[in-house]
């Protein structure tokens, strides 16, 4: 009766404890919906003001029209900046300060885009006419630091790269340097093995000249086999397989499964014919 108990209190521990992961596993799964939806509505909800403000600048005259495009290229140039700084973060880690201050001037820039959108309503056109120099100076303030840290951010990347492409260039110069080395050493190998075969080779015939001509052209197929040999060994070498040389790869039969098919077709059109041909090659 005890070890009934037990094991009943076990299964309802495990149900406990699978429930209560299933239910964590829910609201974690449900934050991380809520988050993406969030982002893409905001995201939806961004675009449209920028195809908005974009739309206002054609069609709106005077005022209006000013606002329009100081609002977007506040809006542009905030955006460009962040792009930039967020695409060269995983390869720069210095690029965090840069966005964290990139994310305060967008808290300013909210404010100013706040306080243009109230102008915008604004019906009295002197209060209008008074009060925009000063916000878009403001603007031009925001939108000059937010591509000051734009550009800068882009010479460090471009430095960067030049200076990754300098130590690859000198790499790749090193190594072209070692295979002409190789080759001259293969050159000169293959050259002394000519050398010796000639040697080899006059040797012999002088020793058949002398009188051992059977033994002296014999030493002399050995000389130019063995020339032979060392010139195959110093010269072969395994063939690797490359990316655009299309060796080692699958072809087009394997990769949709007519291998095998065509390969059994082959099979049958090379069967031995029985004709009268076929006697003398058989025997």
């Amino acid at each position: 009766m005890d070890v009934f108990g037990v094991m009943i209190g076990l299964v309802l521990l495990f149900g406990i404890a699978t429930l209560v992961l299933a239910v964590v596993g829910t609201v974690k799964a449900a934050k991380a919906v809520a988050a993406k939806v969030e982002k893409h509505e905001a995201n939806a909800r961004r675009a449209v003001e920028t195809a908005t403000l974009k739309a206002k600048t054609y069609t709106k005259v005077g005022p209006p029209a000013q606002i329009a495009s100081v609002r977007l290229k506040l809006r542009t140039s905030l955006d460009g900046t962040r792009q930039v700084l967020e695409g060269g973060l995983a390869q720069d880690g210095q690029l965090g300060e840069s966005l964290a201050l990139l994310t305060r001037l967008d808290a300013h820039a909210a404010e100013l885009d706040g306080e243009l959108r109230v102008l915008e309503r604004e019906p009295d056109t002197a209060r209008v006419a008074a009060k925009l120099p000063e916000l878009r100076e403001r603007a031009e303030r925001i939108t000059h630091a937010a591509e000051t840290m734009r550009w800068a951010a882009q010479d460090r990347m471009h430095r960067f790269a030049d200076d990754e492409l300098s130590r690859l260039s000198q790499e790749c110069e090193s190594e072209a340097g070692a295979l002409r080395h190789w080759d001259t050493g293969a050159g000169s190998g293959s050259a002394s093995g000519a050398a010796s075969g000639t040697a080899a080779a006059s040797a012999a015939a002088s020793a058949a000249a002398s009188g051992g001509g059977s033994a002296g052209v014999g030493g002399a197929a050995g000389a130019a086999g063995s020339s032979g040999g060392g010139a195959g060994s110093s010269g072969g070498g395994a063939v690797r397989a490359g990316l655009t040389d299309g060796k080692g790869r699958p072809s087009a039969e394997d990769l949709l499964g007519l291998a095998d098919p065509l390969t059994k077709l082959a099979q049958r059109l090379r069967k031995p014919s029985t004709g009268p041909s076929a006697g003398p090659s058989a025997s």
